[in-house]
């Protein structure tokens, strides 16, 4: 038997998050001319997927997917056989607080923004900065997605937050409290493994983003780079526990990238206040290529649509729309 036949199926994102994005929620007024560094980042996305035959969900911001000068390298994306998928339109880590008619405008019209660039329709959905609301899922099931994929089942949301405090403008951090950015200690509750939305609209499948089991601790890349600011071999052996802890219990993760886990210090200097980006690209890429070898060795890593279709194949539909309001309730 193939033994890639005999692996526990995992999945791989890659949140598509532009400089104009992290500047404006940083505070810095520059973001307004929407600074891109798609351009640079994008191909050594696509080589680091290219040398280890690797297919993964990219999820990509609509006003990232309205402007002419991105539309090549994002249509490369999906010629190299990648998943796309919706992360909003204007990338607001504040979209759990939009009214619902403003959700649908986030929604679809990055949804047509990115057939435009790309040819795909995308079937999942990831909200900026882990956010999601009610009306944020049962706009998506009216809509006909799959699978929406922005849990993040972890209690440092505060931390994160108080980080952002001492890093942002102040006008910045105040609103960060306002909104409630980055979760609660609430969203630790939230199941790490994939679970059913069901609304009146019908099912929607909720991939979280894995943490490590029982402890509820990030495992996405950024936050390893954060580890490795204080040691590489740190941040390796942590990860080396999760994929343990993962394989125990059975859940076959969900792992997740960034645009900075491809840039270095010697990139953009703009995006020194970012956790990770005072670390040399060499260095990423060591560490992004040997936590993904942890990963390789023990699951068989796939796009996000093959993970949500294997474990809820009643959910491969086609997209429809409907008018109904749902109630929302966790299976």
């Amino acid at each position: 038997m193939n033994d890639t036949m005999m692996k526990p199926t995992a999945s791989l994102s890659l949140d598509l998050d532009n400089k104009w994005a992290y500047l404006r929620t940083h505070g810095s007024k520059d973001w307004e001319n929407y600074p891109s560094y798609l351009g640079l980042v994008v191909p050594r996305i696509l080589e680091w997927c290219s040398d280890r035959d690797l297919r993964l969900t990219c999820f990509v911001v609509g006003r990232d997917a309205q402007r002419h000068e991105n539309r090549d390298v994002l249509a490369e994306l999906a010629s190299a056989g990648h998943e796309i998928g919706n992360h909003s339109l204007n990338h607001y880590p504040w979209m759990h607080t939009l009214p619902r008619e403003q959700v649908e405008i986030e929604i679809r019209e990055a949804e047509d923004a990115i057939e435009s660039a790309t040819g795909q329709v995308p079937i999942g959905f990831r909200g900026p900065g882990f956010s999601y609301s009610n009306d944020v899922l049962s706009v998506l099931a009216e809509c006909g997605y799959m699978y929406d994929a922005t849990t993040l089942p972890t209690c440092l949301g505060p931390l994160a937050r108080w980080y952002f405090r001492h890093t942002a403008s102040r006008e910045a951090a105040d609103q960060a409290d306002r909104r409630q950015l980055f979760g609660s200690l609430g969203d630790c509750l939230r199941p790490i493994r994939p679970y059913i939305w069901e609304t009146t609209s019908g099912p929607l499948v909720e991939m979280p983003v894995t943490t490590m089991p029982l402890c509820r601790l990030p495992i996405h890349m950024t936050y390893l780079v954060y580890l490795a600011r204080y040691s590489p071999r740190l941040a390796k052996s942590y990860f080396r526990l999760a994929i343990t802890a993962c394989r125990a219990f059975g859940v076959g993760p969900s792992l997740l990238l960034h645009p900075l886990d491809f840039l270095g210090a010697e990139d953009d200097p703009d995006l020194r206040f970012f956790p990770g980006m005072t670390i040399p690209l060499a260095q990423k890429r060591e560490l992004v290529s040997s936590v993904f070898g942890m990963v390789a060795r023990h699951f068989d890593v796939q796009p996000m649509n093959v993970h949500a279709g294997q474990l809820f194949p009643a959910q491969r539909k086609l997209r429809v729309a409907t008018a109904a309001v749902p109630e929302l309730a966790a299976t």
